[in-house]
């Protein structure tokens, strides 16, 4: 590891199974551009990749040459990366994450079925560093030069209805205001600053259980969207759950970017 960059994590599919024992799921934020760059070197599904924010990230090639692609916000298709060689990721134009798949995965050892690492709890391989060493595994597939990138979906993001919408006096503030991009966001939820959502009552729920993309709204009453370190559990009501195939763009946003959201009733 030549310069690890802003921040830089290991991330495969996540860690599903584990949140009745409080265990965070982890996993790629923008698990269509993990999956593509992981098929574009021919690797399985569940093959770990590199998550970096912004680029910075450098990395020395120290065994022999093999496939490598870069996808997310910064993008490079298939390519070859010789023994000895070093690979950058450049600071993307637009978008926050890239992803580095090389053939073989990165074979660090997996903790509770993951490679992915957790920065809420810190489970899973240690945040890499400069200097880290990654191990790399045996490659498996051929490569594919070509590929279809996965559907990338502008427009707002889509909102499944929530169990606690009743908590509060009108949603239309959730879906008729610009909501701008903290600079606290992080792979534990996407925070937002816009017009508070008021309350109709005074009190607080018991903790219950949290899923992936859920839309909460702390006393602040502006929203937190659960991303993939989330906790298993949480106290504040949830007025609703974003589309799961609009989740990545929750990755790709940064802070002082501004979202929407629209209700939809179903998948």
């Amino acid at each position: 590891m030549v310069s690890a960059g802003t921040l830089t994590t290991v991330q495969d599919r996540g860690r599903v199974g584990w949140a009745h024992l409080g265990v965070p799921r982890a996993g790629a934020l923008d698990a269509p551009a993990a999956a593509l760059a992981n098929r574009l070197v021919g690797n399985p599904p569940d093959a770990a990749v590199l998550e970096t924010v912004l680029g910075g990230l450098a990395l020395r090639n120290a065994g022999p040459g093999r496939w490598a692609a870069l996808t997310g916000a910064s993008t490079a298709p298939t390519f070859w990366w010789a023994a000895g060689g070093e690979l950058r990721v450049p600071v993307p134009t637009y978008g926050l994450r890239s992803y580095v798949a090389v053939a073989g995965g990165i074979d660090v050892d997996p903790v509770l079925g993951s490679r992915s690492t957790d920065t809420l709890a810190w489970v899973g391989p240690p945040r890499v560093v400069d200097g880290t060493s990654l191990p790399l595994g045996e490659p498996t597939g051929a490569p594919r030069p070509l590929d279809v990138p996965p559907a990338r979906r502008e427009g707002a993001l889509r909102v499944l209805p929530g169990p606690r919408a009743d908590w509060f006096a009108s949603l239309a503030p959730l879906f008729g205001s610009e909501w701008v991009v903290r600079p606290d966001s992080d792979r534990i939820g996407l925070r937002l600053d816009g017009p508070a959502l008021e309350r109709v009552g005074a009190g607080e729920l018991p903790s219950e259980g949290m899923v992936l993309g859920a839309v909460q709204v702390p006393p602040s009453g502006r929203p937190i969207v659960f991303l993939a370190d989330h906790p298993p559990t949480g106290g504040y009501p949830v007025v609703g759950v974003v589309h799961p195939d609009d989740l990545w763009r929750c990755a790709q946003v940064r802070p002082g970017e501004r979202v929407r959201f629209r209700g939809v009733s179903t998948r």
